[in-house]
């Protein structure tokens, strides 16, 4: 993994939450680890029912709880499981997009992908593209705000 320096000098390896539609994008994922893929160690992998069952808070709150990049993988377009669990999915997405644009987190931190689970190698390449572009772009501003306030001796997170 590429080690890069954040702004204040500092050592970044970004942190990157992928939530994954059990039928089709955790099972491309689990093909990726049987095929011996690789990718990088920064995704973290939570497993879903449905790419529908995410919520736009849920979504808020990764990046709130110091995630630096998100995406979402669920099943490939008309496929879903759960008919319109992909969908929905997509279009809470785009919406938490626009919000993360407005308080200037960035809308680019966050995706949908769709995926079959017979994807393997298009899984790691998600990984290894999502880490790059979250490399490219930095850490989550919510966290070098947290830290800038930590040096400074202000009251931090209360967690």
């Amino acid at each position: 993994m590429e080690k890069r320096e954040s702004g204040n000098g500092e050592s970044f390896y970004p942190k990157i939450i992928a939530f994954c539609c059990y039928y089709c994008a955790y099972s491309a994922a689990d093909l990726a680890g049987s095929l011996r893929l690789q990718y990088p160690p920064t995704v973290r992998m939570i497993e879903q029912p449905c790419s529908g069952k995410v919520d736009i808070r849920l979504l808020l709150q990764a990046f709130e709880d110091g995630a630096d990049g998100v995406y979402v993988a669920g099943c490939m377009d008309g496929d879903c499981h759960f008919l319109k669990g992909n969908i929905r999915a997509k279009k809470r997405v785009n919406a938490a997009k626009k919000i993360l644009d407005k308080v200037g987190v960035g809308g680019e931190r966050l995706e949908m992908f769709n995926l079959s689970g017979s994807m393997g190698p298009r899984f790691a390449e998600i990984a290894n593209e999502m880490t790059e572009r979250i490399l490219r772009l930095g850490p989550n501003p919510l966290n070098t705000a947290r830290a800038e306030r930590a040096r400074k001796g202000e009251e931090g997170d209360p967690k």
